[in-house]
């Protein structure tokens, strides 16, 4: 693969990718279950599982359920994000100009309408479980969904611990429940990872196949269930770590 890029050193915005399948249910299709990944990298490699991976299986999730003719009942948004390698500029950004903002928690009305948020952004490996982010509501809740693909491989792993440093925070920071799924390290950390490694060639496909049915399932379940993903308690007002004053 031959890839040719352009540097433009006159545009310094940063842009997200957006989509959504309408929710059908009257009292439910205002409410959103959202899912996503981040388009940049570092350039040393072309950024396959970092974060490539991640947004090739969120969009293969959505497409699954499309082609099977699903009518969600609640509205279900894709995004793609710019900037998280230089601090969740993307997802932050979106955050704190649609949802809020952590330093105050002055709360759009938005964000009491978002379910859930899911992300992917550790590499090519299969899903093994999820990161319930200190959320004990949802631990019985996520094992019986991930129950279905034991012979997958993904069954049962619900941790109450977080990974940090990618997208689902900025959810988290303004009260949604944000996540992020476990993965098999492969050789994320060791090779491909920020490095010029990270290239199509170190891509799984068969593990990147797994992992998009099971985020579909989780989408799919959100999107149907007669409640919303359970919450925790509201954060207090703060700084959002990664929150450098720029003018969102």
């Amino acid at each position: 693969m031959n890839v040719q890029n352009t540097f433009y050193d006159n545009d310094l915005t940063g842009y997200n990718f957006v989509a959504e399948i309408p929710g059908t249910d009257p009292l439910l299709k205002s409410q959103i279950v959202m899912l996503g990944g981040h388009l940049d990298s570092w350039a040393g490699g072309t950024g396959a599982t970092d974060n490539g991976a991640g947004c090739t299986v969120m969009l293969e999730a959505l497409r699954i359920i499309k082609v099977l003719g699903i009518q969600p009942r609640r509205t279900i948004r894709i995004a793609l994000w710019g900037g998280e390698e230089q601090g969740l500029f993307g997802s932050f950004g979106y955050v704190k100009k649609h949802i809020g903002d952590p330093q105050n928690m002055q709360l759009s009305a938005e964000q009491a309408n978002i379910s859930a948020y899911y992300n992917l952004d550790n590499g090519s490996g299969k899903i093994r479980g999820i990161y319930a982010q200190s959320n004990p509501a949802v631990r019985d809740l996520f094992k019986s969904w991930l129950a279905p693909f034991a012979d997958m491989g993904a069954a049962g792993g619900v941790t109450m611990s977080n990974t940090g440093s990618t997208d689902h925070l900025s959810f988290d920071a303004v009260g949604i429940p944000g996540f992020q799924f476990i993965q098999d390290p492969l050789e994320y950390e060791t090779r491909t990872h920020h490095s010029n490694m990270d290239t199509y060639d170190h891509l799984s496909i068969p593990d990147l196949q797994q992992a998009a049915v099971v985020v579909a399932a989780f989408v799919y379940n959100t999107a149907m269930r007669n409640e919303m993903i359970p919450r925790k308690p509201l954060p207090k007002p703060e700084k959002f770590i990664f929150d450098l004053d720029f003018p969102f």
